[in-house]
């Protein structure tokens, strides 16, 4: 009896978007490396050159994730670094560009003014905080480009209608983490190609935050164009560490260090390297790399087995927040609203007795009760919003896990109505 009790309520994790669990194989490449790569990969002995072989093979399996080369990848703490260090060398390149003009002009007011940062208003704080603390410090313009209420999408006429002369970096996110929308990147980074032929001056440069897209859907840095990407393990099944791929660092596309050290990442990150969460990162991108069209199809059905669901049970309560004519969607997100006025999504979640979601960016679980900014700039009503569920599925979700969830959000509403 007390077995299938508890096989009863185990508890059903949907918010593979805020994180995601370790594959055992990269625990197994993890411990590995703990054990035998302990020495300093700037050491010449054995359990150094272990770590540094370690770390070359992880380079190369992350750059084939995201179809670079081994040398475009640094290695940093996680996206949040990535993305600082993007927005970071976009103002320090053009201030020194600046420099460079103003003195080979030979005279002091040839400034262009301030740099200008374009962004979507739905990218991650990471993104968004980062563009407002220079606006703030005065380092930097920035324009935050508005989401189309139709699509959910950034249209790329929307973001060259914005560019300026001083304009030197545009961030676009390739997926959203709320809605799982995924932003024209490729187009824009045509378009922005063809402008650049145009400018004299400072060439814009593209940058996209991949941590949504990458183990759901095909990342090829390459054909997307862009100058820089930012690469997340704990959404991919990796640890808490991150990557940012620069097409060509130092050479190519300007890279401004932030942090100074011991000379390690050819001086981009120094710091002696975290040699285990490293080769975490590899195993798990070389999984995507194998596996990709198997997760992406296995996520997909589920996510589809859990809209019928859905809508089989709540029938005309149910209200889908990212179904948008023409775009396209992350394979494993749903983003739903129960309609009903005692049906906010903090409370359904709080009543749930076997589901664990989110009612957004799980960085922001602290904000409770106001209705995601995402999804209302997205053109959801208010009052649909509040009760927004992001479900987000993962590669082990099985269609029993999606029936029990059913089942409990089925329970919890009677339960809320009830109550009413």
């Amino acid at each position: 009896g007390h077995q299938s009790l508890k096989i009863h309520f185990h508890l059903i994790y949907m918010d593979y978007n805020a994180t995601t669990p370790l594959e055992p194989e990269v625990i197994e490449t993890i411990s590995e490396a703990l054990q035998d790569a302990w020495g300093n990969p700037s050491s010449n002995y054995i359990a150094g050159a272990k770590a540094k072989a370690m770390i070359n093979q992880s380079r190369e399996n992350v750059a084939r994730m995201v179809g670079g080369k081994a040398e475009d990848i640094i290695f940093t703490s996680g996206g949040t670094e990535a993305n600082n260090l993007v927005l970071h060398t976009a103002v320090e390149h053009f201030r020194r560009s600046c420099r460079a003009a103003e003195q080979g002009e030979g005279h002091q007011n040839g400034s262009n003014g301030l740099p200008h940062i374009i962004a979507s208003n739905v990218e991650h704080d990471s993104v968004k905080l980062v563009a407002e603390h220079l606006r703030r410090d005065g380092k930097a313009d920035v324009t935050f480009v508005p989401v189309s209420k139709v699509t959910a999408r950034v249209e790329v006429e929307d973001v060259i209608a914005e560019v300026r002369p001083n304009t030197c970096l545009i961030s676009v996110m390739l997926a959203n983490n709320e809605t799982g929308v995924i932003m024209p990147v490729q187009e824009i980074c045509q378009r922005v190609r063809s402008l650049n032929k145009q400018r004299e001056q400072l060439r814009v440069l593209v940058h996209t935050d991949a941590a949504q897209a990458l183990g759901k859907i095909r990342v090829d840095a390459c054909e997307l164009g862009v100058d820089y990407l930012t690469i997340v393990g704990h959404k991919f099944y990796a640890p808490r560490i991150g990557a940012l791929y620069v097409n060509g660092p130092g050479t190519r596309t300007p890279l401004c260090p932030m942090l100074f050290g011991g000379g390690q990442e050819r001086n981009f990150r120094p710091g002696t390297e975290n040699t285990p969460m490293i080769a975490g990162l590899g195993k798990a991108a070389e999984l995507v790399t194998s596996n990709l069209s198997e997760y992406e199809s296995h996520m997909r059905s589920t996510k589809l087995y859990l809209e019928e669901r859905l809508k089989a049970v709540f029938i005309d309560k149910i209200h889908f927040n990212n179904h948008y004519p023409g775009s396209d969607i992350l394979p494993n997100t749903c983003n739903v609203s129960i309609l009903g006025p005692t049906l906010q999504g903090w409370r359904v979640l709080s009543n749930c007795t076997r589901l664990l979601a989110s009612v957004g960016a799980a960085c922001h679980s602290d904000s409770g009760n106001r209705p995601s900014h995402i999804l209302l700039s997205c053109g959801v009503p208010s009052e649909v919003a509040a009760n927004a569920l992001r479900l987000s599925v993962g590669r082990g979700t099985t269609k029993a896990d999606v029936d029990a969830v059913v089942e409990d959000l089925r329970d919890t509403v009677r339960l809320l109505e009830g109550m009413d």
